[in-house]
């Protein structure tokens, strides 16, 4: 369907609205393990949690630091166990990350934590309007480049 007009205010506005409550969910699970690791690191994490290939280059980039900080954020991470660090097996130059036993289940507990505040929120609504809002926010968080696989049949990680 071709856009005519951009978004009204008040669009804008019920976006965030919603934000604010995804931004206080966020916020909550990762207060849940700020004595285990900085938010940065929570990142990187997140980014390991992926199938993704992970290099330090990709780490630097993500975070938008000199690659030198995202090897001491990395070295920190692989020092506390949360990754392993090994040679990549197609190109001996580059590095390969990892998460650990240890480092998944941090990363599952985050997600876990946010899953179930989510539900909480969901189950204040209808069932018409979450499917309505969840197929609203396929359709946003495609648009932003976010969403490129099915969360449910790829593990919720």
């Amino acid at each position: 369907m071709p856009r005519t007009t951009g978004p009204t205010p008040q669009q804008v506005e019920s976006v965030m609205a919603a934000s604010r409550v995804l931004v206080a969910v966020a916020a909550e699970s990762v207060a849940a393990v700020e004595e285990a690791v900085t938010l940065p690191q929570l990142r990187v994490l997140v980014m390991a949690s992926t199938d993704q290939r992970l290099s330090g280059a990709a780490v630097a980039a993500a975070l938008g630091v000199h690659a030198s900080n995202a090897t001491r954020t990395v070295d920190k991470l692989v020092a506390a166990g949360y990754l392993d660090r090994s040679e990549d097996p197609d190109d001996r130059r580059l590095v390969r990350l990892t998460l650990t036993p240890t480092g998944r289940a941090l990363v599952t507990a985050v997600n876990d934590h946010r899953r179930d505040a989510i539900s909480r929120v969901l189950d204040a609504m209808d069932a018409p309007a979450r499917e309505q809002l969840a197929s609203s926010m396929r359709t946003f968080a495609s648009a932003a480049g976010e969403l490129t696989h099915d969360p449910v049949s790829a593990g919720h990680t």
